[in-house]
């Protein structure tokens, strides 16, 4: 079978997901969520990209990153390969972790990114894991919502689209109905359904 070509330029940003061959758990243990990160960084080292936000569910994974000139193929081969070995040597399994390729949804707007970056944070309340997001351990939404420091992540980006205090007004959208929009008025970002701007254009 031949593959579809993915669409990658420099500075291409994706929502980028992994599954469990045959959506078996990725993590068995704290220290598996950890060895993950840990080799993200790894990965980030070796192919420089910004990551902007994570979720790191038990059968699945969320990434959300901007490539810088390397593809993303070769970042997402090297992380998941170096877990995958780390995986099966501890467990004393073989064969895949990973379920085919992983998934990459190229991102075209500055008003998608932060969707995305709603729904991979809000992942764990959906499986009904938490009532609230910051209680998930394993994401990086508390480094949007209550400043806490995660080498890994820049919130900046995003954050830097809404007025101050930009973590609080991050917080209020991702409490917004899932029907909410946001939409572009007089170069400002507005949720929908309300009629204050939130967000400032930038």
């Amino acid at each position: 079978m031949v593959r579809n070509l993915r669409i990658w330029f420099e500075g291409a940003k994706f929502h980028v997901t992994s599954r469990g061959i045959r959506r078996s758990s990725l993590f068995l243990a704290d220290q598996d969520y950890k060895m993950y990160l840990s080799l993200l960084e790894e990965t980030m080292m070796k192919h420089p990209f910004i990551l902007y936000s994570y979720c790191l569910m038990t059968n699945h994974i969320h990434l959300q990153l901007e490539t810088i000139d390397t593809p993303l193929s070769p970042i997402m081969k090297h992380l998941n390969t170096k877990y995958a070995k780390y995986f099966n040597k501890k467990y004393d399994y073989s064969g895949h972790v990973f379920d085919k390729r992983y998934g990459a949804e190229l991102l075209n707007s500055l008003e998608y990114e932060i969707d995305v970056s709603k729904y991979i944070h809000l992942n764990p309340v959906a499986a009904g894991i938490v009532s609230a997001p910051e209680d998930y351990p394993w994401s990086s939404y508390r480094a949007y919502v209550f400043a806490e420091t995660i080498p890994l992540i820049d919130p900046n980006r995003l954050l830097s689209s809404f007025p101050d205090p930009p973590s609080l007004h991050y917080q209020q959208y991702m409490k917004a109905l899932p029907t909410d929009r946001l939409i572009w008025k007089n170069n400002k970002l507005y949720l929908a359904s309300l009629e204050e701007p939130i967000c400032g254009r930038r």
